[in-house]
């Protein structure tokens, strides 16, 4: 037994104790979260900015509506002017005397020599 040699024992590795395993897994898992945290506050920072222009395009188009609703609604009341007119007697006369040439039998009419 003197021919055998002693082989060097490796040096033992410590285990940690229980309640340190534990408070690094803790630790693991808290910067974890915090990253997944800060990623989605990052994706909703993007995505609030992409919102914030979009409100603004439709804020500008809503103005352009706007302008052109009041636009239809002042040519709706000319409209409404015109149709008024178009039933009284005078604009019969105008259309008469215009269109079909009728005049009354005490008028005179000056036409220009070219």
């Amino acid at each position: 037994m003197a021919n055998r040699k002693r082989r060097k024992s490796k040096p033992k590795r410590r285990k940690t104790p229980e309640f340190l395993r534990t408070k690094n897994e803790n630790r693991l898992g808290m910067m974890v979260a915090v990253i997944a945290i800060m990623i989605m506050t990052a994706v909703v920072g993007v995505n609030s900015v992409s919102l914030k222009q979009k409100e603004q395009q439709y804020a500008a188009k809503e103005q352009e509506l706007v302008k052109l609703i009041e636009a239809e609604e002042a040519r709706a009341a000319e409209l409404e002017e015109f149709a008024t007119y178009t039933k009284t007697k005078k604009y019969a006369e105008e259309v008469a005397k215009d269109k079909l040439g009728l005049v009354y039998d005490n008028e005179i009419i000056f036409q220009e020599v070219d």
